[in-house]
């Protein structure tokens, strides 16, 4: 049992970010369709992923979404990162050594007990949400408008991503 959770707590500190891919064990995206042109895109990271990674991965794939169904452009009308925080607490041990010598009708007794474990680790972990809005071709409408292609293009360049 030990083993196990000192092998999770090892993976969770020293293992990678999250790398672009459907919500796991480790993170990564998901969506929702809330109307034909409609969906809430999110992005959650695990303990090593950065903020700036978490936003660009779900910017990807609000791109991404917009280009599979059928549309050139999108607009964020609402979006939001958070980060969640965990402390994680190694389990502490403690071991007791001692030595017993006796002269006669007497005895004396040495004992050191060592402590390790009890460390706290806090864990970071980003996630970022956009709802966007899709369109076929740049509409002249005030909004922010983004071109799918190009920002797809730029990050999967970026973080060196196989285009599908």
């Amino acid at each position: 049992m030990k083993f196990t959770f000192t092998l999770f707590i090892a993976f969770l500190l020293i293992g990678c970010a999250t790398s672009y891919q459907a919500e796991g064990f480790t993170g990564g995206f998901s969506e929702t369709q809330l109307d034909r042109n409609v969906f809430k895109v999110t992005f959650k990271g695990n303990g090593r992923t950065r903020s700036e990674r978490a936003e660009d991965f779900v910017l990807l794939r609000s791109a991404e979404l917009t280009l599979k169904n059928g549309f050139s452009h999108f607009a964020i009308i609402d979006e939001r990162q958070t980060t969640d925080q965990v402390v994680i607490t190694t389990p502490t041990e403690y071991h007791t050594s001692g030595s017993a010598t006796s002269y006669g009708n007497s005895a004396n007794f040495s004992a050191t007990t060592t402590t390790s474990g009890g460390d706290s680790y806090v864990i970071k972990r980003p996630s970022s949400s956009n709802t966007i809005v899709c369109f076929n071709g740049k509409p002249n409408n005030g909004l922010f408008v983004y071109d799918a292609q190009f920002i797809y293009n730029g990050l999967t360049s970026k973080y060196r991503i196989n285009s599908n």
